[in-house]
């Protein structure tokens, strides 16, 4: 099974490793470590593996070479620019250092002869030091511009260069546009390879490439392989991870070339299977797997000196009746927690918790600064992941579960982790407008639907949840309605897959 992160956190990929450990599948899971030595280590009976990373090939061209029609006068890319800055300013302490050894020692100067050269020296260098520092600053500067622009890829010769790389090579053209992607098979390549797998699980785009080419080598060599590739997003319509114009057109590229040697397709939605077959004309339906939590269990008291289950209202510092919202998940500014904050002035008493990977990323510091100047500082929290297990009483303890994304083209086509999460831990939920979440809301009763990006609706919307949570905790006692919401039901799904592409091996080895 492969993943390009280091496992903690993604609790898809931990709950597939884990389940069909558990099912009699012998299971290795690699992912990554972007620095330092990697590391091993047991999930339930699978083995997890992380790599570490390195990622030469993400350096642009204006990262290696000077542009000279882009910025003509930039220094080359490296240490010179500081080197030239520094230099000027080291030039310039001396000559105010000189200048003051005329005035209080001229005698350690030397003769008077030496004194009238140096007099001369220290006009003439004075104005030349000066023109020249402003000359280096100038020259830093473009090339501060040149590596800036040289990242985006958003220029005139940047579209070109795009556009002849797409004409040329078609499919092919990841190579040009993002060769950053032969890191990760450099990576991975090698280990997969001396594993010699029966079946291999690629998550996500980057892995199909790494999947796909394992694949391929282990069937030339003679070993029947199966490739699996399990698509979280539908990536034409992803927000760029990367603030630059060529990662969307060179891992769409990638990907088309690649999907083609998948044996069986996973996704997390049916409406993002059909956007998938359509787009890499897939003989089969994609199968689909929810990203639901697992089924709530018993606490076992035996494990609580071991591992305490930590609570989110201590986390925050408040009592059991003070009202509290929740947002749990990957933060961003398309998933609406700026609008969270911005209506937090408008909800008298409520508090607000986001339960993000990094409390002390530089996006959520700048939410609670924003918090504090609008005089809610005190209301919003932020807050760690916890152990995947551990989630849905985690967030039980909440009054409301809030999914404000904006409209993206990913975000209208599944119900995303969250909201299930959300569902079993019985919360009522407001979510945005988006299609498949929205109109999942209303045929459940489940919670109030808002207006994506509308702070004034946001508030209503809450408002209307917080005065009658009864009501939308009713919809969770429908029959069955949370079963199929279970990570078990999917592993079943995702276990009679492994079996129909390699029947016999469970069997063999459970």
């Amino acid at each position: 099974m492969l993943v390009d992160n280091k496992v903690d956190g993604d609790s898809r990929v931990q709950k597939a490793a884990e389940s069909a450990a558990a099912a009699g599948w012998d299971v290795v899971l690699l992912g990554l470590v972007r620095s330092g030595a990697g590391r091993t280590w047991k999930l339930g009976d699978a083995e997890v593996r992380l790599l570490p990373l390195k990622t030469p090939l993400a350096k642009r061209h204006a990262e290696r070479h000077r542009s000279l029609l882009r910025r003509p006068f930039a220094y080359p890319p490296g240490p010179m620019a500081a080197y030239r800055r520094q230099w000027v300013k080291a030039w310039r302490s001396d000559l105010a250092t000189r200048r003051a050894a005329l005035k209080v020692a001229p005698a350690a100067v030397g003769t008077p002869l030496f004194r009238k050269a140096e007099k001369f020296r220290l006009a003439v260098a004075g104005p030349v030091s000066k023109f020249l520092r402003k000359w280096i600053e100038f020259r830093a500067r473009q090339s501060s511009q040149a590596q800036q622009a040289g990242r985006a890829l958003r220029g005139p010769l940047d579209r070109a260069f795009t556009a002849v790389w797409k004409g040329v090579k078609g499919k092919r053209a990841w190579r040009r546009l993002e060769p950053v992607l032969w890191d990760y098979e450099l990576t991975y390549g090698k280990e997969i390879d001396a594993l010699k797998p029966d079946l291999i699980h690629a998550n996500d785009f980057r892995m199909l490439g790494v999947g796909a080419r394992a694949t391929v080598r282990a069937r030339a060599a003679g070993r029947s392989v199966k490739l699996v590739w399990d698509a979280h997003e539908f990536l034409p319509g992803v927000r760029p991870w990367e603030d630059n114009a060529h990662w969307i057109p060179g891992n769409t590229a990638h990907e088309s070339e690649y999907a083609p040697f998948a044996d069986a397709v996973v996704t997390v939605s049916e409406g993002l299977g059909d956007l998938l077959r359509e787009r890499h004309g897939l003989k089969e339906q994609p199968v689909t797997v929810l990203n639901a939590p697992d089924r709530p269990v018993e606490r076992d008291p035996a494990l609580e000196d071991v591992e305490p289950e930590p609570d989110l209202r201590e986390l925050c510092g408040i009592g059991p009746d003070v009202p509290l919202v929740v947002y749990s998940g990957s933060p961003g500014p398309q998933r609406g927690l700026g609008d969270m904050v911005e209506a937090l002035p408008q909800l008298d008493g409520v508090h607000m918790a986001f339960v993000v990977p990094s409390p002390a990323a530089g996006y959520i510091q700048g939410l609670l600064r924003r918090a504090q100047e609008l005089g809610v500082g005190d209301r919003l929290h932020a807050v760690p992941y916890v152990q995947h297990w551990q989630v849905v009483r985690f967030l039980s303890a909440a009054n409301v579960g809030c999914i404000p994304i904006h409209h993206w083209p990913n975000h209208e086509i599944a119900l995303i982790t969250k909201f299930f999460e959300y569902s079993h831990a019985r919360l009522p939920l407001v979510v945005s407008d988006v299609k498949t979440m929205s109109e999942m809301t209303r045929s459940t009763g489940q919670g109030e639907v808002c207006r994506a990006e509308d702070v004034d609706d946001l508030v209503r919307a809450v408002k209307a949840v917080l005065s009658d949570p009864e009501k939308y905790k009713a919809a969770y006692d429908k029959p069955g309605l949370l079963d199929t919401w279970t990570w078990e039901a999917q592993a079943e799904v995702l276990d009679a897959l492994y079996t129909r592409l390699v029947p016999g091996i469970p069997k063999e080895r459970s």
